[in-house]
């Protein structure tokens, strides 16, 4: 964007892009949703920054300055909800001891969750505040206008936004099964999701999966239900069985909008993801290579029993639980209440010790649950849960509505319960602030006084070969990971990237990736010059990977998928009478001579130049 001569010419250049993936033009922007470099790139040249600073360190730095506005919402969520800027200070000093499993920040800054991540946090704060009971007008038109905002830019800044979006709003549905004051409020919030979905569609150049996205599906579904419902007098009979045949036509008809979506709206956007969830969950059992490389993904996996340990040790987990339990059981006290018809204050005050009747609490509660269950089953989701965790614990802790909740529970009589409470609301984070500052400042000090840089001689030994060997037209062939590393670094056209939201390439990724499988030289020459690849690296890490979990090996999954291994009782065993290419290729004997001419080598990387003539020698 910085050297194009315009920026619609950047956007032309990015949109129809040629220059990359060899024998394919791609969308750029749209594929990689590169929607925040096009905005980083006109801030850049606005601002004069092209003067002061390198291009690199202001990226940097609006990333940076994003993650502060992340901790920043949280905090003002945090205080929202318990009433004390107290709550916020422990929701960031625990965000910040925990940063391990609240951010990907330190070791993956471009990620596309690194720059979505701070607009949804400040649209769950404005819904927060929105949701609020005591809300005079002025605040809830400045919580609606930021909410609407901040849901729209979420939804651009990343593809996958739509199905946090669609946790959300099953937490607001269920909100207004159970609290029915704030019926009107959300479906407000179910009309921002419609106009954004729309507008994202229209300027996500006709983006069809927010089209057929479950979001789209379940908003249109709840505003056809409450279209539907009769003006029935709350808690009569006729009241509560229309309720369960509202919350059954809902269900129906989500399921029944999205099926008829997507036979309508041509798609296919996040077809596979569907696809390893069924795998996943056992539902469907596969061999293909691409669905079990997925799962092999760390990330993909459960968590481990380390993180709740880190988790513990920062005293966040033990408070969450608490908190969590204590809110949960007073919000079914609050429905089970209402379920049998008995009327409830407007106002809730301290004094009555119900902390699960504000709307906001409900909220906070199903949502953290919904993702906490996500979070439990895979690892990488556990950076959407746990800046919540963060931020519900320290509520509670500080809240004397919850301590009252729990004292009216235990019926305490012998001091006063709500002086107790709100000095066990400051005494309380006041100690754990305490603990962490004794424990986890020395610690964060002497990790910021450390210096570490980069060191990969072997990478940079490759990238510095290529762009002084390679010729500037040679499309380079190899595994997805250093294919993107290479035309990061180089700026050379590869054959594959690492994206998986795109069935072409991901088809491409596993015909690359033949190179470490038993196939003779031949096929693998077909393979490579039907991409019109010139030059294909082999990596030792992966011809020679010792894998952690047992048949998760690059090459292992291959073997599986081309039925070189028996992997259950009764599969049909292809033999093959090729050894593995990635290990015969480096004796540099016939056939495979005949294809392929090293040309660079060292450690970690073997670079071949893949003939176009074939010269056969004995």
């Amino acid at each position: 964007m910085l050297k194009a001569p315009s920026f619609e010419r950047g956007v032309y250049e990015l949109t129809h892009n040629n220059k990359t993936v060899s024998l394919k033009t791609i969308n750029a922007v749209q594929q990689m949703s590169l929607y925040p470099e096009l905005i980083a790139s006109v801030l850049y040249q606005a601002t004069g920054s092209n003067e002061i600073i390198e291009p690199v360190y202001f990226y940097i730095g609006i990333v940076f300055g994003l993650q502060g506005i992340y901790v920043t919402a949280l905090f003002v969520t945090s205080w929202l909800m318990s009433g004390t800027w107290l709550a916020g200070m422990l929701t960031v000093a625990w965000f910040i001891i925990n940063r391990v499993d609240t951010t990907r920040i330190e070791y993956s800054i471009p990620l596309r969750e690194n720059w979505a991540l701070p607009y949804f946090a400040c649209q769950i704060a404005a819904l927060t505040g929105y949701l609020k009971s005591n809300l005079n007008t002025y605040g809830e038109r400045f919580c609606y206008l930021l909410m609407s905002a901040s849901t729209y830019t979420f939804m651009m800044m990343w593809e996958y936004s739509h199905y946090l979006l669609f946790l959300q709003a099953i937490s607001l549905f269920l909100l207004d099964s159970f609290s029915l004051e704030q019926s009107e409020k959300v479906h407000e919030v179910y009309k921002i999701y419609i106009f954004s979905l729309f507008l994202g569609y229209l300027l996500q150049f006709e983006n069809s999966a927010l089209l057929v996205s479950p979001l789209l599906s379940l908003v249109v579904a709840l505003m056809l239900a409450k279209c539907l419902q009769l003006n029935v007098k709350k808690g009569t009979f006729i009241a509560k069985i229309m309720k369960v045949i509202n919350f059954y036509l809902v269900c129906t008809l989500t399921v029944t909008l999205n099926i008829i979506m997507k036979m309508f709206v041509p798609h296919k956007e996040n077809g596979h993801m569907l696809k390893f969830l069924e795998v996943k969950f056992g539902l469907n059992m596969t061999k293909n290579f691409t669905m079990n490389w997925l799962l092999c993904q760390e990330s993909l996996q459960a968590p481990s029993q380390d993180f709740f340990l880190r988790l513990t040790q920062s005293s966040l987990l033990p408070f969450y639980v608490l908190v969590l339990i204590i809110c949960f059981l007073s919000m079914m006290q609050v429905i089970f209440r209402r379920i049998n018809g008995k009327s409830l204050k407007e106002t809730i005050t301290l004094e009555d010790g119900r902390i699960g009747g504000r709307p906001e609490i409900i909220y906070h509660v199903i949502h953290t649950i919904l993702l906490g269950s996500l979070a439990m089953v895979i690892e990488g989701l556990k950076y959407l849960w746990t800046p919540y965790v963060c931020m519900l614990a320290a509520f509670g802790v500080c809240s004397p509505e919850l301590w009252m909740t729990l004292f009216k529970w235990l019926r305490l009589r012998t001091v006063h319960p709500v002086l107790l409470a709100l000095i066990l609301s400051m005494a309380v984070p006041t100690i754990i602030g305490l603990s962490l500052w004794k424990e986890f400042f020395p610690r964060l000090m002497t990790e910021l006084m450390e210096l570490q840089e980069f060191y990969d001689p072997d990478t940079v030994e490759l990238m510095t070969w290529i762009k002084r060997q390679a010729p500037v037209a040679a499309v380079f062939a190899g595994s997805p990971q250093l294919m993107g590393a290479i035309k990061l670094c180089t700026g050379w056209m590869v054959t594959s990237l690492p994206l998986y939201s795109d069935d072409d390439l991901l088809k491409r990724n596993e015909n690359i990736y033949q190179i470490y499988s038993k196939r003779s030289a031949e096929d693998i020459y077909k393979i490579l010059t039907s991409y019109k690849a010139n030059y294909l690296i082999v990596e030792d890490a992966i011809c020679n990977e010792v894998g952690t979990m047992r048949g998760c090996r690059v090459k292992d999954l291959l073997d599986i998928a081309n039925g070189h291994v028996v992997c259950e009782e009764g599969d049909k065993l292809t033999y093959s009478k090729y050894g593995r290419f990635c290990h015969e290729v480096k004796i540099n004997y016939s056939p495979y001579v005949n294809y392929f001419t090293r040309v660079y080598w060292n450690r970690s990387y073997f670079v071949y130049k893949i003939n176009t003539v074939i010269s056969f020698q004995s």
